[in-house]
């Protein structure tokens, strides 16, 4: 699926299926890499659960949060002995996974469903009217 992006940094095309998203100037990526990252993390918290008998199947990511880190400062050399900054931006990834006791059941579908008090006015006054 396209993730929509918000910033107006280069890089970052415009795809018919960001207009979903409503971001400015239709602009959505496919992150391979990013996605990657995720998955091994959650590989990872996966077998940490194992080790620390937690059962598996009933884990739910709870929280998750994406913080920058600072920029690590490389060179690249270019053309008439000039030099320029060749930039890495890492960032820490925090993600908190906790075991669910069990599946909540749906509510019957016979149950009254709500009605707004516009609704209710006019079912009265149809039958005031009557």
């Amino acid at each position: 699926a396209v993730v929509s992006t918000q910033s107006t940094g280069g890089g970052v095309g415009r795809h018919a299926q960001a207009k979903a998203f409503n971001t400015s100037g239709s602009l959505g990526a496919w992150p391979k890499k990013s996605a990657t990252i995720v998955l091994d993390l959650l590989k990872n918290a996966e077998s940490n659960a194992e080790v620390k008998g937690l059962e598996v199947d009933s884990l739910v990511v709870e929280y998750i949060q994406v913080n920058r880190a600072p920029q690590m400062r490389r060179r690249t050399y270019r053309a008439h002995g000039r030099i320029n900054p060749f930039m890495c931006s890492p960032c820490h990834i925090e993600m908190i996974l906790t075991e669910t006791e069990s599946i909540v059941a749906k509510e019957d579908e016979d149950a009254p469903k709500k009605k707004s008090k516009k609704k209710e006015a006019r079912a009265r006054a149809r039958l005031g009217a009557e």
